[in-house]
C-alpha cells in the first residue's frame, strides 16, 4: 500500500502546476504535453525490462532500487531549468513503473485467492494519493508560495518514507525456483488475447493521464482558478475511490467482465459529452461519472492481467507487455493534444480525443474481458 501511494504524485501534481512551470520556463503547450507524456514513454520503455530486474535481483530489492530512483528523479526535477525538469521527470517515470509491473505479479503470488480485494486495495492507494496531489499542488505552490518546485518536492517526504517501511523486505532471502521441464514457455507477444488487454491497459491509460494533464487548463479557460481547477480534478479523483475499490471485487465474481466494461463505456461517453455544454453544474456531473469511470477502469486492467494468465511467469511477462505497448498507446495522448492546441486553440479537441477512445475502451474491453486464459483458451462452458 505505502509503495502504491507514491506510484502517482509525480505525475497528477503536475496538471495544476502546467500554467506556473510553462510562464516559468517559457515552454510551448507541446513541451508541457511532454510532462506529462515523458513518464508515460519511460513506462512503456523500461516495463520491457522491468521483469528481468525483478528477477535477478528479487522482487522486493528491485521495488527499493525503483523507489530510490524515484526519489532521485523528484529532486533532480526541480533544480532549475527545463533540462533538469525531463531528466528528473524521466528519472520518476523508471522508477514508478518497475513498482507497476512487479507488484502484480507478487500479489499473484502470495496472495491468489485474493487478487481481487488486494489489486482493489493498492489501485485505491494510487488513486487517493493521485487525487491528492492533483487537489493540492497548486495551493501548496501559490497559497503557501512554495513555487512550482517546492510543490513537487515536497512529495520527496512520501517517498522517502517509503523506502525506510519497505527496505526490511529486502532482508526476506530470495525464494529458490525449482525449473520445470513440463512448463508450456509462452511467448505473450505472440497472443491475441494478450494484445487485446495491454491496448485496453492503453486506452485507459490515455484517458487518465490526457484528463490529468489538460483538464485544469481547460476548467480555468471556464472561470475556475488555478486552485479550483486543481481541487476539481482531485475531487473527481477521489470520486473515482470508489469504483478502483468495488470493481476488482466485482469483476472477479463473473465468469467474465463484459457487463462491467459496458457500464464503464456509457459512463465515459456521457460524462465527456457533458462537457461540450459550458456550464460548470453540468461539467461537474459529467465528471463525477467520468471520475468513477477512471477509477474502475485502473483497478480492473490489474484484475484482467492477473485473471487472463495461469502461472507467475505468465503474469509477469502479460504485466510488462500490458504496461510497454499500453503506455506507449498512452503517451500519444498528452502530448497530441499539447500539439493540436498549439495549433487549434480548441478546447473540444479535447472532448472529440476523449470520446474517440471511449469506444476504443469499450471496443478493446469486450475482447480482453471475455473469460479466456493466455495459453489455454476460453474458461469453463
Amino acid at each position: 500500500m505505502l509503495v502504491s501511494f507514491n506510484l502517482r504524485p509525480s505525475i497528477t501534481a503536475i496538471g495544476p502546476l502546467v500554467p506556473l512551470i510553462r510562464a516559468d520556463l517559457g515552454i510551448s503547450n507541446g513541451w508541457a504535453g511532454f510532462l506529462t507524456t515523458l513518464p508515460l514513454l519511460t513506462f512503456a520503455t523500461f516495463s520491457l525490462f522491468s521483469a528481468a530486474i525483478g528477477k535477478k535481483l528479487g522482487n522486493p530489492q528491485a521495488i527499493l532500487l525503483a523507489l530510490f530512483i524515484l526519489l532521485i528523479g523528484s529532486i533532480i526535477r526541480v533544480l532549475g531549468g527545463s533540462d533538469f525538469l525531463f531528466i528528473g521527470t524521466g528519472l520518476t517515470g523508471i522508477g514508478i513503473v518497475i513498482c507497476n509491473v512487479l507488484l502484480i505479479p507478487l500479489i499473484k503470488n502470495r496472495l491468489p485467492n485474493k487478487i481481487g480485494i488486494v489489486t482493489a486495495s493498492y489501485s485505491a492507494g494510487m488513486t487517493l494519493t493521485a487525487a491528492i496531489a492533483s487537489g493540492i499542488s497548486a495551493p501548496l505552490a501559490i497559497d503557501l508560495g512554495w513555487g512550482w518546485q517546492g510543490s513537487l518536492l515536497s512529495w520527496s517526504a512520501l517517498i522517502l518514507v517509503g523506502i525506510i517501511i519497505w527496505a526490511p523486505q529486502t532482508k526476506v532471502p530470495k525464494p529458490i525456483i525449482q525449473a520445470n521441464d513440463n512448463e508450456i514457455k509462452i511467448n505473450v507477444w505472440k497472443s491475441r488475447l494478450a494484445w487485446q488487454v495491454s491496448l485496453f491497459m492503453g486506452v485507459q491509460s490515455l484517458l487518465f493521464f490526457t484528463l490529468v494533464a489538460w483538464l485544469p487548463d481547460m476548467m480555468i479557460t471556464r472561470g475556475l482558478s488555478a486552485v479550483e481547477s486543481g481541487i476539481l480534478i482531485s475531487t473527481m479523483q477521489i470520486i473515482g475511490l470508489i469504483g478502483t475499490f468495488i470493481s476488482p471485487i466485482v469483476a472477479v465474481k463473473f465468469k467474465d467482465q463484459i457487463g462491467i466494461i459496458l457500464v464503464l463505456g456509457a459512463m465515459y461517453i456521457l460524462g465527456f459529452s457533458s462537457l461540450f455544454i459550458h456550464v460548470l453544474w453540468v461539467n461537474f456531473i459529467g465528471l463525477t461519472l467520468v471520475g468513477l469511470a477512471l477509477g474502475s477502469s485502473i483497478s480492473l486492467a490489474y484484475t484482467l492481467i492477473g485473471l487472463r494468465t495461469g502461472s507467475d511467469k505468465v503474469t509477469a511477462s502479460l504485466s510488462g507487455m500490458a504496461q510497454s505497448a499500453g503506455y506507449y498507446l498512452a503517451a500519444l495522448g498528452p502530448l497530441l493534444f499539447g500539439i493540436a492546441f498549439d495549433i487549434f486553440s480548441n478546447w473540444n479537441h479535447l472532448i472529440y480525443l476523449m470520446l474517440t477512445f471511449s469506444i476504443l475502451f469499450i471496443f478493446f474491453g469486450l475482447k480482453s474481458g471475455r473469460a479466456r486464459v493466455i495459453g489455454v483458451g476460453r474458461l469453463g462452458n
